[in-house]
């Protein structure tokens, strides 16, 4: 079953919650095509008064003006861990995150992206990258 939302259509791809190199990870069950969008990152909206306030790492950019909060239960996207050589990659129209598939994700395989400069300097580059790439180099 695909559920079409705009023009992004998610597919079925039964990802599930597991160790991973740098934690709790999402991975693959089954192949998943290049250029497959396979989760929607889901959330409480953030108030704009509450933006420059609001601390935690699951915090996420939808639009110019909208923040979402991924630390709920039901978002199984906030797993996602980063990567410095990411498999995917967040996208989408205001108001929406979706994971896009950049190559084939073998089955079994750790969903990734890279989650960006602002988010690598402060919570990742002080302790060091523990992504598979930086890693086993």
């Amino acid at each position: 079953m695909i559920k079409k939302i705009n023009k992004y259509a998610i597919g079925d791809f039964h990802l599930r919650v597991g160790l991973g190199v740098s934690g709790k990870g999402l991975f693959a069950t089954v192949p998943v095509p290049k250029n497959s969008y396979i989760i929607e990152y889901i959330g409480k909206t953030v108030p704009p008064a509450n933006h420059d306030t609001v601390t935690g790492r699951y915090l996420f950019w939808a639009g110019k003006k909208l923040m979402i909060d991924g630390n709920i239960k039901e978002n199984k996207a906030r797993f996602i861990n980063h990567s410095c050589k990411p498999n995917s990659k967040a996208e989408g129209p205001d108001g929406h995150i979706y994971i896009r598939t950049l190559r084939a994700i073998k089955p079994g395989e750790e969903i990734t992206y890279d989650y960006g400069d602002e988010y690598f300097d402060e919570f990742i580059k002080p302790k060091g990258c523990g992504c598979v790439k930086c890693v086993k180099g």
